[in-house]
């Protein structure tokens, strides 16, 4: 007989042990948020929140939870299924190396990858000058004169250049002219993005052919890459002329690893200079993710798209940094917008940045001229074997050699394959050779062996241990400084580099310190057996274009990912090609156009939105031609059914969708949603449902059931991924059945184009993050993710009931519930006591939180968002700094202190501006400082006073800060 205390080997196994780590709330403490909230259990909850005629019929059919060890032992076996060769291929993505003291302390350290977009600025000081950096060292390579702080890819960022000057020149062409030899991944997402636009994109294939397209009179740009996708240099300054007197304009992608040693783009006559800064320190991760870059001349810059890292004062007059010209962005403009890009690639950003930081000017330039060095040892030994280099004789190189091979191509590039090297075949008889940071000697000599005859002597280095030319011709040698700025000059020593590192992080607060309390944003856990697999080498060293045989571990997981995502939707079809969210709407879009014009109706182009949905919606409605409709909401923030079927009616030839978000975008689930899909259904019109909010879904109701059409994700909100400052992100696009053929293809890739060409530069856009969102789902099992959905659901009910005294929640279902966020009115403190939204955001961060949402979707009030991964304890603390601020505002309102100085207004508190001699404040320093008895031993100082947004935009300045301004 068995001992009583005897428990289950499947007990004991415990294989659902991560649910409970995911999740904060355990079951005492659910116990205690249901009885104050009224509810018997957190099935009555919920049954009484989602409408019962959405609800899931079935569970979805994943595999049962396991273990952190067990996932990553069977994430590890698929990981090797990828073979790892020495990768040759160039193409846009380079082997590199990253500093470990980057890689360990940036990359892989959660106090830089859970940071928050820097849009609250004084909490964010830390990551904006990283990307202050980033920025700098862009405008330094290229020579131009303001750079943003990020793009998604490079291929992305050439279509964001193409719409720049369109919309920036004087001529009314409508015809972009690109180079042929463009990476072609570049050249398919251009095409992608003009088509909607009415634009037309002309190939030039020759030499003869570009000069042709450059002496006519309908375009509004040429694009050219520098150096060419197969290696060839081109001093662009006549062509640039050229363009220029067509009154158009002159865009450049460029290799910043290769501007170190050419002349930079800005002294050609570029007016607009994109690339990627992935060997900058970026593992080449099977695509992504890598930080795209844009810069341009000064007359674009308040174009510029993107996010874009100014210089302002703080209320203490001290240099600081904060998002300038934020007018432009999405959520403001809608359909005004030029740009819909949320996510950008902060990440990625600062390890880029980090690394000119650490290497240096002239650490760049010391590895690029190795790069050049083995690229002319490489040439001249491939000569003595017989191969000449197409290129290199008449216009120079720098790391890229293109060799006709004419007949021998198959056997050469197979050749290659079996001794463990990857080249790039081009246009049919050509192989391409492009070296990079990582490259040996032993590299050099293997590739002489490959090209080699049977018995034919091998080359040797012996002749150039003296040194080599590099193939670049000295009209195109760099003669200006770069990177001149103290921060690239200073901390080249590893001590240097961490603390440099770490002082940064300090200034900043992420979810490694407290709760980001941000509404519609999913600040989640983001678990450390999750981060693990995406620096394994047998994901993060794959080239994108590697043969489809050696990306069988990528494939699997790209399939398994999807078939998981499919059950957590209700959708058929999933593609994970979408860098962020706001390309996964626009995926989606153009999947729904395609879908109509496969019918014939292409004339459908009215696309439905109600006013109170996420800004990126009307923005990328625009951006692929359709005409935005904005459809009313009632006074409970619903969609107006009443309104939508009136919009219906009257543009039902033309209707092509709706967008709407799900539950909506004031946290509430509404109860009409299958009659609004089917309304638009009966018109001829499609459904898109934003997921921005589907950490209210998963596992409880499924877009794809209920009767929408298409949906994106957001993998870096409700699945995981972390937003790493903002960005890196995944959007992948859901569809149903009759959509699925539409889905976006990748031709450089090797994915068929049936509807919609590629969307981003990677097949599998930013694949290398992808392990984190599989380890989650296979760690969590069907019941974990309902359960998370649900814990989401009941902490935000837990904040809204407790803070319903203090702060009314706005909006909320007919029996007060919320979904999974809430909104917090605090529209009446105006007229009280001249506090606004604002200034309680301000004051959380003397509390050591970062602020809720401020003023999105309702002006002058805070959408709260706690997530599942939060614990009761840290519930309780945000609720109570909450309530403590309520009573300072009562202060205000009862006179005791003035409404021009208080707490609030004069938030947030330095520890600078409490030691000060004079204080002639109304109030305690204790009181400023917030000095609470919990965590009192842990209090985060926010490193600099209010940010002054106005004076920064009107003294527009997005480089680094002199040091005498400093000090």
């Amino acid at each position: 007989m068995l001992m009583p205390s005897v428990k289950p080997l499947g007990e004991l196994e415990n294989p659902s042990e991560f649910v409970a780590r995911h999740i904060g709330i355990g079951e005492a403490d659910e116990a205690h948020m249901l009885s104050v909230i009224g509810e018997a259990s957190r099935r009555a909850l919920i049954d009484g929140i989602v409408p019962r005629s959405i609800a899931r019929s079935q569970g979805m059919q994943l595999p049962p939870a396991v273990t952190e060890a067990a996932a990553l032992a069977e994430l590890k076996a698929l990981a090797q299924k990828n073979r790892v060769l020495r990768s040759f291929i160039g193409q846009g993505y380079h082997g590199t190396h990253t500093p470990g003291v980057i890689l360990r302390n940036v990359l892989e350290n959660p106090a830089w990858y859970t940071a928050y977009t820097p849009y609250q600025a004084e909490i964010s000081q830390g990551r904006m000058e990283a990307l202050v950096n980033f920025q700098t060292m862009v405008t330094d390579l290229t020579g131009m004169a303001i750079a943003n702080a990020s793009m998604l890819d490079e291929a992305t960022a050439a279509a964001e250049a193409m719409t720049l000057a369109k919309r920036s020149v004087k001529s009314k062409g409508n015809t972009l002219v690109v180079s042929g030899d463009m990476h072609p991944q570049l050249i398919e997402v251009v095409q992608t993005r003009a088509k909607p636009l009415g634009l037309t994109v002309k190939l030039a294939m020759s030499g003869e052919e570009w000069s042709t397209l450059l002496a006519s009179d309908d375009y509004f740009a040429a694009m050219a890459q520098y150096p060419a996708s197969s290696g060839w240099l081109q001093d662009w300054t006549q062509d640039a002329a050229t363009v220029h007197g067509k009154n158009a304009a002159f865009i450049v992608a460029a290799d910043l690893l290769a501007l170190t040693l050419l002349k930079p783009p800005s002294e050609m006559g570029a007016d607009i200079v994109v690339g990627t800064t992935q060997r900058f320190g970026m593992p080449m991760g099977a695509g992504g993710p890598h930080a795209g870059f844009m810069a341009c001349r000064d007359e674009f810059k308040r174009s510029l798209p993107g996010r874009l890292v100014g210089v302002s004062v703080d209320a203490h007059g001290h240099p600081t940094y904060r998002l300038a010209l934020q007018t432009r962005e999405q959520h403001i403009r809608r359909e005004k917008a030029t740009s819909n890009i949320c996510t950008a690639q902060v990440l990625p950003a600062v390890v880029a940045s980090m690394y000119a930081v650490y290497h240096g000017p002239q650490g760049l330039k010391r590895i690029a001229q190795r790069v050049a060095a083995y690229t002319a040892i490489l040439s001249k030994g491939l000569a003595q074997l017989g191969y000449t280099d197409t290129h290199h004789n008449e216009q120079g190189v720098f790391d890229t050699i293109s060799l006709h091979t004419r007949e021998h191509t198959d056997a050469l590039l197979a050749r290659a394959v079996a001794e463990g090297v990857n080249l790039r075949k081009a246009w049919g008889e050509y192989l391409i050779i492009s070296l990079d940071e990582t490259t040996t000697r032993d590299d050099i000599q293997l590739l002489w062996k490959i090209f080699a005859a049977y018995g034919q002597n091998l080359p040797t280095f012996d002749a150039f241990e003296k040194g080599i030319e590099p193939l670049i011709p000295t009209e195109l040698r760099r003669t200006s400084p770069f990177l001149t700025h103290p921060v690239f000059n200073s901390h080249h020593s590893e001590t240097g580099m961490l603390r440099y590192i770490r002082a940064l992080s300090d200034k900043d607060l992420a979810l490694d310190r407290s709760m980001i309390p941000l509404g519609s944003c999913t600040m989640k856990l983001n678990a450390t057996s999750e981060m693990i697999p995406i620096t394994w080498p047998e994901f993060a060293n794959m080239h994108p274009f590697a043969p489809a045989d050696q990306l069988q571990g990528y494939q699997l997981l790209d399939e398994q990912l999807r078939a998981w995502l499919c059950q957590a939707t209700g959708y058929a079809g999933i593609s994970l090609q979408p860098n962020a969210g706001s390309q996964g709407e626009y995926a989606g879009l153009l999947v729904i156009q395609a879908w109509h014009a496969s019918r014939g109706e292409d004339h459908r182009n009215i696309c439905l939105i109600p006013s109170s949905a996420h800004g990126t919606n009307p923005a990328s409605a625009q951006m692929v031609g359709m005409q935005v409709v904005v459809t009313k909401c009632d006074d409970n923030g619903n969609v107006d059914m009443v309104d939508l079927k009136a919009k219906c009616e009257q543009h039902s030839a033309n209707l092509a969708a709706v967008m709407i978000t799900y539950p909506s975008t004031h946290g509430v689930f509404e109860t009409t949603v299958k009659e609004l899909c089917a309304l638009v259904h009966q018109h001829g019109g499609r459904v898109y449902v934003d997921g921005a909010n589907m950490n209210a879904l998963v596992g409880v109701a499924a877009p794809g059931e209920f009767g929408g059409d298409v949906s994106h994700l957001n993998l870096h909100k409700t699945f995981c991924i972390p937003h790493g400052g903002g960005g890196p992100g995944v959007g992948p696009v859901c569809v149903v059945e009759d959509l699925v053929p539409f889905l976006p293809g990748h031709a450089a890739g090797g994915l068929p184009v049936n509807g919609v060409g590629a969307i981003s530069a990677a097949p599998l856009g930013n694949a290398a993050v992808l392990p984190i969102s599989w380890m989650y789902i296979r760690m969590m099992g069907a019941d974990g993710l309902k359960h998370a959905t649900e814990a989401a659901i009941l902490a935000a009910n837990y904040i809204s009931k407790r803070l319903a005294p203090h702060y009314p929640t706005l909006y909320a279902s007919a029996n007060g519930h919320v979904a999974h966020e809430c909104i917090l009115d605090l529209r009446h403190f105006k007229d009280t006591s001249g506090v606004m939204a604002e200034d309680v955001a301000k004051r959380l961060m003397d509390y050591g939180f970062h602020a809720p949402t401020l003023s999105f979707p309702v002006a002058n009030t805070l959408m709260v968002e706690p997530t599942e991964s939060e614990t009761l304890e840290e519930l309780d603390r945000f609720i109570d700094a909450m309530i403590t601020i309520r009573d300072e505002i009562r202060q205000v309102e009862q006179g005791a202190w003035p409404q021009d100085d208080n707490p609030l207004k004069n938030a947030p508190h330095t520890a600078a501006s409490l030691m000060t001699a004079e204080w002639s404040h109304p109030y305690s320093r204790e009181v400023g400082a917030a000095s609470t008895s919990t965590r009192a031993h842990a209090k985060y100082w926010p490193p600099v006073g209010r940010v002054d947004n106005v004076y920064g935009d009107r003294n527009l300045f997005c480089s680094c800060v002199p040091l005498s301004e400093l000090s």
